[in-house]
């Protein structure tokens, strides 16, 4: 996603400038307890951040009260190009959330459960205890369907008790602001009690999420006494606070009540009293109450009426009393609104500052279990394992399976396969086998099987064990990057280089069609290069598994210790192929591309001249006489372009006498120049 660039001066970078700016932003006289004293970097950094918002977004610095210090060696590097390729967040074709592992793995009940999803998904870790943690949290929860039941009614309620917290904390909370948290603060109550004590026993890592869950019954009880219970959208338009919350409030909401019920009652009283039926009780902004008289009936006008204004039709009129009592609602209005105004700004500086760290340690906690519990819910429903997880440098699946394919076409049975990589053994994996046979499928499986382990989650799989990555790379697709010139070639390039400089050998590489930009020749020799470096080069010796086309690839596994060939299974019937979609060992000998152009819709005619062509190349000609062979056939007589009848015309049987592979160049020009004059002679 494109972001826009603000350009800052470069003195907001200095590094004693933003030291001292945090350290007034914090109060605090050291950065020590923070854990970045020693961090300059890290400390210019968030000075100009800091700086930054105080010069653009004031009100939010009340939010920021902590630093958190955090080394991006604790979680998995995923660069641009894998998010893409890995399809993470969205679809690479649509931009679609459906299609991408988010909208599988997304069933959480809060919107501050799906932002930490989100970013679990985007910083998977490499800390094998913690990943554990989270495993034992999603296995209690696998445990207990009525407990998932409860928490999931609970956390439909909560709301983005986060959201409106931080609001709070800046100080622009609406009235339905503080009724929306007091509701989310009372779904984590409810959350916190579906563990009862028994429960918590069995249940330890879910029991020390729910610790955080703090009582906030006070700040519930707090916002229900003290706002409506439908209050406005904006503290300007009165009716915020409860009755009962203030005397004095109450009383003054009374003495308007009633100015306004003698007011309301006077129409009637005038009517009968003056016998003018159709006098009206109005008021405007410019002049207040008023009693409206037609001019027809003037001269019932009492003497006590004072005339205020005269219109066409009609007299206005103000009378002693109704002065009075004007006065007396205007009065108590503007002090009642500005009594709520004032009682609501307090009360929400009040829940700021001396209960926002707590509510924000429950939103935390809300949305934790949120995750867990969707992860849950993906588990049960699409029958995922429990991945066991080491620190070595094997990854090793049975019967995995594509986790968004497998959703997406839920109505075929998906095909599983298994994968072994060790650095030791079978180190690349040579994949071969004809197109939409199953290969890219099969890499990106095998990823995000390794990233959903490393992110806490259940895996598709019978079982599976991970050796942690520190870093998924993928080549995988082929585009143009037009806005900076680079051709699909380049593209490819660009990204493999990236890889061949970063990997390691904790890293997993999924290549898929390496080479296929350029020619034959010189792509081949690229993807045999690029196997030979990734299996010679100690230092970049990364599980890797390569898809591609060129089945000369599968020499190389002679040759190579640790390299292993791998192809998808097919079969023919009746002259049709199957794809069996099964990984199998060997390399395949067929690419069943004609086959696959059929399937697209390609006219039938151009199949089977394709299919003439290929015979005839594979009866004519090696990979060293491949153009020699493709020149010697003989296109269809059908297809051919009839110049004339070739028995009446000289021209045909010179230009078929003419040794086209003597010429030189300048000679064939020449020639083609003399042709063209003697056709035009004879038309």
């Amino acid at each position: 996603m494109a972001g826009h660039v603000t350009p800052y001066d470069t003195r907001y970078f200095s590094e004693d400038d933003a030291r001292h700016r945090l350290l007034r932003q914090f109060d605090v006289a050291s950065l020590e307890g923070f854990g970045c004293a020693h961090l300059p970097l890290a400390i210019r950094a968030a000075g100009a951040v800091l700086a930054y918002v105080q010069e653009t977004q004031k009100g939010l610095l009340q939010q920021l009260n902590a630093l958190e210090t955090y080394f991006t060696d604790g979680f998995m590097t995923l660069d641009p190009y894998t998010r893409r390729n890995l399809e993470l967040f969205e679809t690479g074709r649509g931009g679609s959330v459906k299609g991408s592992l988010l909208w599988v793995l997304d069933r959480t009940r809060t919107p501050m459960g799906g932002r930490l999803l989100r970013r679990w998904i985007g910083q998977p870790l490499l800390d094998i205890a913690v990943l554990q943690a989270r495993q034992d949290a999603i296995s209690e929860l696998l445990g207990d369907t009525l407990l998932q039941a409860r928490l999931t009614e609970g956390l439909k309620k909560a709301g983005d008790v986060e959201r409106l917290i931080n609001r709070v904390k800046q100080r622009i909370a609406s009235p339905r602001d503080l009724v929306a948290l007091a509701n989310g603060l009372r779904a984590a109550s409810e959350v916190r009690n579906c563990l009862s004590q028994e429960e918590s026993a069995r249940k330890p890592t879910l029991h020390r999420i729910v610790e955080h869950l703090a009582n906030n019954d006070d700040i519930i009880e707090l916002i229900e006494n003290a706002i409506a219970e439908e209050p406005p959208m904006s503290i300007t338009e009165g009716g915020i606070i409860r009755a009962g919350f203030s005397a004095e409030l109450d009383q003054l909401r009374d003495a308007s009540h009633n100015g306004r019920k003698w007011i309301s009652d006077l129409e009637q009283r005038e009517r009968k009293r003056t016998g003018i039926n159709n006098l009206k009780v109005g008021f405007n902004k410019a002049t207040g109450y008023f009693i409206e008289v037609t001019s027809s009936n003037l001269n019932r006008v009492p003497q006590e009426y004072i005339r205020r204004q005269t219109l066409t039709n009609s007299e206005r009129y103000i009378t002693p009393d109704l002065k009075e009592y004007e006065t007396l609602i205007l009065n108590s209005q503007e002090r009642v609104n500005k009594m709520e105004n004032e009682f609501f700004v307090q009360l929400r500086a009040d829940i700021a500052t001396h209960a926002a760290e707590r509510i924000l340690d429950t939103a935390h906690a809300l949305a934790e279990i949120d995750v867990y519990q969707s992860l849950a819910e993906v588990a049960a429903k699409q029958n995922y394992c429990r991945p066991s997880l080491n620190s070595e440098d094997t990854i090793h699946i049975v019967a995995g399976r594509h986790p968004v394919v497998e959703q997406a076409q839920s109505d075929t049975p998906f095909i599983p396969n298994d994968a072994n990589l060790s650095n030791h053994e079978a180190q690349i994996g040579i994949i071969t086998g004809p197109n939409m046979a199953g290969k890219s499928t099969y890499l990106r499986q095998v990823a995000l099987i390794v990233l959903m382990a490393q992110i806490g989650s259940y895996v598709p799989a019978e079982t599976a064990s991970i050796g942690i990555v520190d870093r998924i790379f993928t080549r995988i697709g082929a585009q143009d990057d037009l806005a900076t010139g680079q051709s699909t070639f380049m593209v490819e390039m660009v990204e493999t280089a990236n890889i061949l400089h970063h990997a390691t050998p904790r890293s997993l590489i999924i290549l898929d069609e390496i080479g296929r930009g350029t020619s034959t020749y010189d792509g081949l020799a690229i993807a045999r290069a690029v196997v030979e470096y990734l299996h010679n080069n100690k230092r970049s010796g990364a599980r890797t598994l390569f898809a591609t086309h060129y089945h000369e690839l599968v020499e190389v596994a002679q040759l190579l210790p640790r390299i292993k060939c791998l192809n998808v299974a097919v079969t023919e019937e009746g002259g049709q192929v199957i794809f069996l979609r099964k990984i199998i060992p060997g390399g395949a000998d067929r690419s069943y591309g004609i086959h696959v152009a059929q399937l697209a819709g390609i006219p039938r005619p151009v199949i089977h001249r394709a299919q003439e062509i290929l015979e005839e190349l594979e009866r004519k000609g090696d990979a060293k006489n491949r153009r020699k062979a493709m020149r010697d056939i003989t296109m269809p007589v059908a297809w051919q372009m009839t110049l004339l009848a070739p028995e009446t015309n000289p021209l045909v049987e010179e230009i078929k006498g003419l040794a086209i592979d003597e010429l030189t160049p300048i000679e064939a020009i020449s020639k083609l120049y003399e042709l063209q004059q003697k056709a035009r002679k004879d038309s």
